[in-house]
């Protein structure tokens, strides 16, 4: 039964359906991530203080329009919902502009290539935002229970990992030898075309099948200003965001760094990226359930402390790698505690949500989140900053102006970096503190007991 004037609660949305839009949104974001330099500095000779300098510009844009797309998120009222409206237009935008981003003239150079890099890197990071902060916001509001919660997050990282293996480890392959060659950029379109097309199918699919809480719609629609203002404050928001960073920060390192990891340090061919890789998402994804079942026995936090610990040794190992074979056992332990980072990650994350809302009497999960991802936005920041510092140290400017030792130059970037980063994340994570348990949801009516014919509760299994 459902209370007068009160919305009946969806129908409960498959875990598997939910969990499937994380392919879709993976796949674009890392072909970008995992291929952008190579792309354009050591193949189009993009000068990498021009790249740094983009990446700082394209993080500030980022990070000033992610709260307000998490917002507009909160505010919409449609009979769709509020999230799904931005997923489906999100969907075919984000296709579009990855293709184009790989899609840049040959014959451009100098200011030409660098406007074109700008633009369609900004645009694409802004469409993803837009995907991630509605899809993100779906799992707390699908999935009140932590129980549900767990199942849905552990299936939908199983998804990103398959992604990142087509999106990361096959993408070289795919781009160097089946479509293209190592110093060419036809591969690239062709890539991101197939890739663009599978991940609007599959973004469309989750979406039409999200049914989401009318519930959280018939509540006031929240402002900006006094929203941004309580979360700022919010002690959780600072602490569990920054930390978080340090492992974001060190990954997308590696997913920017991997491919010319592979041919400067370890002097192997680009394809040879798939190996090492794939090893990694391998173990990564072994690992979900080993970690599911430690955040069972000890809980999120302590599992979350370990991971980045296991991380970070993972980082250093990695640096002493000197062939293939090396590279792949040091890649083992990166993926086990890696792994970590995926089961409890969200997870941490969520709880600080439940926290919010059940403080505020208000469901700020795209705001929330969005902000958050003003901590991921310090990625590109890095990125950029850790590349140029490249050039400054080592002489390597491009492809072009590799400088005298490129090898050294990508095992600092690709393990010193992450090390540094992972290392302060561990120390940080020993004084990070979130809620115990999950709030109970005040604002969801249970339904009253059934009663008999004199009016008595009759028993009924506990709920």
């Amino acid at each position: 039964m459902s209370q007068p004037g009160v919305p009946p609660a969806p129908g409960r949305t498959p875990a598997w359906r939910y969990a499937i839009g994380m392919f879709g949104t993976s796949i674009p974001i890392n072909m970008i991530k995992g291929s952008m330099i190579l792309f354009y500095v050591d193949i189009l000779g993009l000068d990498v203080r021009a790249y740094g300098v983009v990446m700082v510009v394209y993080a500030v844009i980022d990070a000033l329009d992610n709260p307000v797309l998490g917002h507009l998120s909160d505010r919409t009222r449609t009979r769709f919902g509020r999230r799904r409206p931005w997923l489906l237009v999100g969907a075919p935008m984000l296709a579009a502009c990855m293709i184009a981003f790989f899609s840049a003239p040959s014959s451009l150079e100098g200011a030409g290539l660098l406007i074109w890099f700008a633009v369609f890197a900004i645009l694409c990071e802004a469409f993803d935002s837009m995907l991630n902060a509605n899809y993100g916001a779906l799992l707390p509001e699908l999935y009140p229970r932590e129980r549900d919660r767990a199942v849905a997050n552990g299936l939908r990282q199983g998804f990103q990992l398959v992604a990142l293996v087509i999106s990361l480890a096959v993408t070289p392959v795919l781009t160097t030898q089946v479509f293209g060659t190592e110093d060419s950029t036809e591969g690239f379109r062709t890539t991101a075309v197939i890739y663009g097309v599978v991940a609007l199918a599959v973004i469309v699919f989750m979406a039409l099948g999200a049914r989401e809480n009318p519930r959280y719609s018939t509540r006031e629609q929240p402002m900006l200003l006094r929203s941004v203002w309580s979360i700022v404050r919010n002690r959780l928001f600072w602490t569990v965001g920054l930390t978080g960073a340090c492992y974001g920060i060190a990954m997308a390192l590696v997913l920017a760094g991997i491919q010319l990891y592979v041919r400067y340090s370890l002097g192997l061919p680009v394809g040879n990226a798939l190996y090492l890789q794939g090893v990694v998402i391998l173990v990564t994804a072994a690992g979900l359930v080993a970690w599911t079942r430690v955040v069972a026995r000890r809980g999120a936090l302590w599992a979350w402390r370990v991971a980045f610990m296991v991380l970070a040794a993972g980082f250093a190992a990695l640096f002493f790698a000197g062939d293939l074979v090396t590279a792949i056992a040091a890649g083992v332990v990166v993926g086990a505690g890696w792994s970590g980072m995926l089961a409890t990650n969200d997870l941490i994350v969520a709880r600080v949500l439940d926290a919010d809302a059940a403080r505020h009497g208000e469901h700020r999960e795209g705001l929330f989140l969005s902000a958050f991802g003003f901590f991921g936005r310090l990625n590109g920041v890095v990125t950029g900053l850790a590349l140029t510092s490249l050039g400054v140290f080592f002489g390597y400017n491009s492809g072009d102006d590799p400088g005298g030792d490129p090898g050294l130059a990508f095992r600092v970037y690709l393990c010193v970096y992450p090390f540094v980063l992972t290392a302060i994340g561990a120390v940080a994570a020993q004084f990070v503190s979130v809620p115990v348990q999950t709030p109970p949801e005040a604002d969801v009516p249970e339904e009253p007991p059934p009663v008999g014919p004199a009016g008595e509760p009759t028993a009924g299994r506990p709920r």
